[in-house]
């Protein structure tokens, strides 16, 4: 069987838990895209949804 070595490249590159908006590293990152779609930490979620400009 074949592996689609480009495909587990772009898996890895979205589970690298770096906020989009902060930048910082954070588990919380992996889990909130799985929650909302989003690559957000904790603290930029909370944020975005206080503020949602």
């Amino acid at each position: 069987m074949i592996e689609d070595t480009d495909e587990n490249k772009i898996i890895e590159k979205e589970l690298d838990d770096i906020c989009e908006e902060c930048k910082k590293t954070d588990e919380s990152v992996t889990e909130n895209l799985m929650l909302t779609g989003y690559k957000l930490c904790k603290s930029c979620r909370t944020s975005k949804t206080l503020f949602p400009i």
